[in-house]
């Protein structure tokens, strides 16, 4: 898979359970609600920036997005960004990325709370890391 053969998109009707299959294949599936679809529906319809990332191939299948909350001025919180296993290391979490901060523009900052095992992917594309965030736990 080449870099030329994956399509960045907005998709901000992106269906859910393509969205869990994605969670599933990226390990994200084990710190997110994929098995209440009602909840899975409601991220996606509060996120308002939605991106994807689809192999350019018959049936444009998903193997990645970025799902997060901005102003479209000031800043953008990634809730989450997930790419399928089969897809990680070929450029497609990056190229989520820079469509995001194409899509918002220079003057939007862009924060993400990182999983512990993709903390250096993170610092791979030059995003900072910052020592001062911090975190009210959900309840269920």
């Amino acid at each position: 898979m080449s870099e030329q053969h994956v399509l960045y998109a907005s998709e901000p009707t992106l269906d859910a359970a393509e969205f869990r299959r994605v969670l599933v294949e990226s390990g994200l599936g084990e710190t997110r609600p994929v098995d209440d679809q009602a909840r899975l529906k409601a991220m996606l319809a509060g996120a308002n920036l939605v991106l994807t990332a689809r192999l350019d191939i018959e049936g444009k299948p998903l193997i990645g997005v970025i799902r997060g909350l901005t102003d479209f001025s000031w800043v953008c919180y990634i809730s989450d960004l997930a790419v399928s296993q089969a897809a990680q290391g070929l450029g497609v979490g990056k190229g989520l990325m820079d469509e995001a901060r194409r899509q918002l523009g220079p003057s939007v900052a862009v924060s993400l709370i990182s999983m512990p095992d993709a903390v250096g992917f993170y610092e791979r594309i030059g995003m900072t890391r910052m020592a001062d965030a911090f975190w009210f736990s959900r309840k269920g």
